[in-house]
Order: structure tokens, then C-alpha cells, then sequence
């Protein structure tokens, strides 16, 4: 993409960025606890990027408002209809994911 310029490629990055919202939120089956052993992040990360990032810009984005919209819905109410207890299995791959991490940084 780097034949694109900052601007395109910034819409582009948000576009991608908004449908992979649209995707989770399509998909709240998926739980935060399957999205981190798999893929190291969750809903509750992206919110923190999107903080942080606002933050490196001089932007004022608490984490809460962030979340919401993450979520669609304040993070308690998601929680509360969606989010589903982790199983003992789920918790296993978790901290085996989290033990294979702090090898790698041992490394």
C-alpha cells in the first residue's frame, strides 16, 4: 500500500478498521477469552489502542466512552448479555498462551 497516499491509506485503514467492528459485533459469540488465546488481542485491547492512539494525537478519549464504542453498548451491559464465563479449558489455553509469550520474551 505504499503506492497510496497518507490520506487514502488512513480512510482505508479506518474503513478496515469500522468493518472489523461491524464483523465482531455480528459475531458476539466469540468471546474475548477465545480472541486472545488465538489472536493476542481482544474487544477490551482494541479499546485501549484506540485511547492510546487518540492520547499520541493530543486527543482526550477516556477508556469507558472507548469501550462503548467498541462494544455498540456500554461495556457492562455487553457483558452482561454476551460475555459468557470461561470454561476451565479456555482458562488452560489462556495461561499456556500467556506462559509461551513470556518464554518468547525470555528469549
Amino acid at each position: 500500500m505504499q503506492h497510496l497516499d497518507d490520506n487514502t491509506r488512513t480512510e482505508l485503514e479506518a474503513a478496515a478498521f469500522r468493518r472489523l467492528l461491524k464483523h465482531l459485533d455480528e459475531h458476539k459469540e466469540v468471546q474475548n477469552i477465545e480472541l486472545m488465546i488465538l489472536a493476542d488481542f481482544c474487544r477490551n485491547c482494541l479499546s485501549k489502542w484506540l485511547v492510546s492512539a487518540a492520547g499520541a494525537r493530543g486527543t482526550d478519549l477516556d477508556y469507558e466512552t472507548a469501550r462503548e464504542y467498541v462494544y455498540g453498548m456500554p461495556y457492562d451491559e455487553w457483558k452482561a448479555l454476551y460475555q459468557q464465563k470461561a470454561t476451565p479449558e479456555q482458562m488452560a489455553a489462556f495461561e499456556a498462551h500467556q506462559a509461551r509469550k513470556r518464554e518468547q520474551k525470555g528469549s
